[in-house]
């Protein structure tokens, strides 16, 4: 697998991850995916202490690019969940939503959970949810679409989704 790395020294890899590839292995997603590609590139990264997340710090849907780092260690592996778990790294996408904000910019605070019927969906709807926080600015619209900066100050799954369609904007 060609990985697309935008820097890489002897503790980080930071690459661009394509829209389309799954990140870890799973059921239905054996090989073909990033860490696979990882592990060919840099093999040991197979040492690490969670052999099915090698180097992996954060994690992008299947469906999302974006940047990714990969730690070469588990003392860079440590320092780097740290600053995600502490907050002080980061997340800024771009996102492309149906419809026009009323205002330039915006906040989002609401938890996000496990949906109560739809257990594979996160959702504002949940009996359980997590704090979450995204703050956005729109840089333009079009014909019923609007591109959004989407800075998330927490780390939830599928949070960028979920608070966008929470305000309207999927």
């Amino acid at each position: 697998m060609a990985l697309d790395i935008l820097y890489e020294d002897e503790q980080i890899i930071v690459l661009n991850k394509p829209a389309g590839l799954v990140v870890h292995p799973a059921p239905g997603h054996p090989s073909g995916t990033l860490v696979n590609g990882l592990l060919a590139h840099v093999p040991e990264l197979q040492s690490q202490a969670d052999a099915h997340r090698p180097g992996i710090v954060h994690r992008l849907d299947k469906g999302t690019s974006g940047v990714m780092v990969v730690a070469k260690s588990r003392r860079v592996h440590e320092m780097l969940s740290r600053q995600f778990k502490q907050r002080q790294v980061r997340k800024q996408y771009l996102a492309i939503v149906h419809g026009r904000p009323q205002t330039t910019t915006g906040e989002i605070d609401l938890p996000i959970g496990r949906h109560p019927t739809d257990r594979k969906k996160m959702s504002i709807i949940t009996r359980r949810g997590r704090s979450a926080l995204t703050c956005w600015t729109l840089l333009t619209s079009f014909d019923g679409a609007a591109l959004l900066i989407l800075d998330l100050k927490t780390g939830r799954t599928h949070q960028a989704r979920v608070h966008c369609a929470a305000i309207r904007h999927p």
